[in-house]
């Protein structure tokens, strides 16, 4: 009986907005009651194991304002609740900004890109299993981090950004975003705010609670690339324990540009290393005015782990990121 009892969905609400404007509003009104659905591949799964219960479920769907992909003057423009299949397909991101493009076939499996949203993969919440145990953990509202003792299971885990949490962002088009220097718009009944995309995520240092800035009331909407970084040379790798499905033990996400062999300026990013996608800042600066070859990833990619802290079991996540560095470095 307990069983049965468990596996069967929680009585909540659902509304269905059709418009724009009622969406927000929901939102608005229900507040932290209301649970936002897009493809609902993040969602069902706490819904079953019973670890969040929401009074309410918005489901975003219909809107298709904000699906599709538009040419801009500055860019391209994607709304959030187009499907990871959709961009990955799209002609123009895969023509100019074919780094999302790569980042997004390697989401999951064809079933999940084929509903999963850019929206639902960028705000999904953290896959620490003891956190999705429902266990009472620092980001769960309790005082103690299952995952950061002696005897933890945490080879997924963090390398940095450890503040009372060591879960990572198990995105896959986040970094790819950060390194394209992408814009997210968020919206809500008192508007709209911008933000870049590598300040959208935040650690725990920042918010325990939250792996974003996302705030109740407030919509993921649409997400801008700028023509700066359009037609740059990308590199995109995910490593897993599988092809399909995992998500990662370590990724990078890089974007050049190159003139004659040499570096002009560049953007790189690794995920599954920290709470939200790693800039690595240092390695851009040592790259600029370097030729694109073995010598200078074989130079450089240290300091992409300078800081790192493994845990117990993740120590070969080190050289792990390391590698990826010098295969985006060098092509």
């Amino acid at each position: 009986m307990v069983a049965t009892t468990h596996d069967v969905m929680p009585d909540i609400e659902l509304y269905q907005p059709t418009d724009e404007a009622n969406a927000l509003s929901l939102a608005s009104t229900l507040g932290e009651d209301g649970w936002l659905l897009a493809g609902g591949q993040d969602t069902y799964g706490w819904l079953k194991d019973r670890n969040k219960s929401p009074a309410a479920m918005i489901e975003l769907t219909k809107i298709d304002a904000w699906k599709g992909v538009r040419e801009t003057a500055n860019g391209i423009e994607i709304g959030a609740l187009t499907t990871l299949t959709e961009i990955i397909n799209d002609p123009l991101i895969k023509s100019r900004y074919g780094l999302l493009s790569m980042a997004a076939s390697r989401v999951a499996s064809p079933q999940i890109r084929n509903v999963g949203t850019l929206a639902g993969n960028l705000a999904q919440d953290a896959r620490c299993w003891y956190y999705r145990r429902g266990l009472d953990c620092y980001r769960a509202g309790g005082n103690l981090c299952y995952a950061d003792a002696p005897e933890s299971l945490n080879r997924e885990h963090a390398l940095f950004g450890q503040s009372r949490c060591v879960a990572v962002s198990p995105s896959d088009t986040a970094p790819a975003l950060v390194a394209l220097d992408a814009t997210l718009v968020i919206s809500s009944e008192r508007g709209q705010r911008r933000v870049a995309a590598e300040d959208f995520f935040v650690g725990p240092a920042v918010d325990i609670e939250h792996m974003t800035i996302l705030r109740p009331g407030e919509i993921l909407t649409s997400v801008l690339l700028p023509n700066s970084w359009a037609n740059a040379e990308f590199y995109f790798e995910k490593v897993a324990d599988r092809n399909v499905w995992d998500f990662a033990l370590v990724s990078v996400a890089a974007a050049m540009k190159v003139s004659d062999g040499t570096i002009q300026d560049a953007r790189l990013a690794c995920g599954a290393v920290e709470a939200k996608p790693r800039r690595l800042t240092a390695v851009e600066s040592a790259l600029r005015g370097k030729p694109r070859n073995e010598a200078t990833a074989n130079q450089v990619a240290s300091i992409a782990t300078q800081g790192a802290r493994p845990l117990n079991y993740n120590h070969f996540k080190v050289p792990l990121m390391e590698n990826l560095v010098k295969r985006a470095i060098r092509g």
